[in-house]
């Protein structure tokens, strides 16, 4: 990637990390610890330490794709018991680190991560908005692109297409938006959820190939 596609991923994640800021400077502790139920098990507390670690993980190069099961839950464990103040202020130098790295060298930011992560704070906090934003379109065309059906699919969303799949065979149509594309996507949508969308026939057959995670055991209703 070049490094004005590197700085515009920054850029990118700065416009979510003040949103998300934003939504945390006016919480009490009541607000920290709501549950995140597209998070199972986790409260906004533990959404933002990931993200927090995530950064700092990033721009010292311990981190360059999606962590496990086991880095993620040491992510979390290294802010815990830290004050909310403290750990805000360690994302804001990690964020700063990680623009610089995307101007100097290129790093590309994590965008798709910490723009799942804001509409999952969102859902905890009932603070639904910035569905529209330039980070749901880069981080849904992300998620789009790489697409593979076992079954020829088009995907339409508000602005665009994505075709995946073999090139031959009746082709299954899914009409849905570029939100709800990244959240079924990033399993943040339930199977049953998914199957219910606007479909052109029955799809059971690709369901089970469009989850890059999950898909979510309940239903998450946003």
């Amino acid at each position: 990637m070049s490094t004005s596609e590197a700085q515009r991923s920054a850029e990118l994640y700065q416009e979510s990390r003040e949103r998300i800021v934003g939504l945390l400077t006016a919480l009490d502790e009541a607000g920290w610890d709501a549950a995140a139920p597209a998070c199972p098990g986790w409260r906004v507390r533990d959404v933002v330490s990931h993200l927090v670690a995530v950064a700092e993980e990033w721009v010292d190069g311990r981190l360059a794709g999606v962590p496990t099961d086991e880095q993620t839950a040491a992510q979390v464990a290294r802010f815990r018991g830290a004050g909310t103040t403290d750990v805000l202020a360690a994302w804001a130098a990690a964020a700063g680190e990680l623009e610089r790295q995307a101007q100097t060298r290129g790093l590309v930011a994590p965008v798709a991560d910490i723009v799942s992560h804001e509409h999952d704070i969102r859902g905890a906090l009932g603070r639904p908005g910035a569905r529209d934003s330039a980070g749901v379109r880069h981080s849904s065309e992300q998620v789009l692109d790489i697409l593979q059906p076992p079954v020829p699919l088009r995907v339409i969303v508000e602005d665009s297409e994505y075709r995946s799949g073999p090139a031959s065979g009746d082709e299954l149509r899914l009409r849905t938006s570029r939100f709800e594309s990244l959240r079924w996507r990033t399993g943040r949508r339930s199977r049953a959820q998914l199957a219910a969308m606007d479909w052109s026939a029955e799809p059971g057959p690709v369901l089970d190939a469009l989850y890059l995670f999950g898909p979510a055991t309940d239903d998450v209703v946003e």
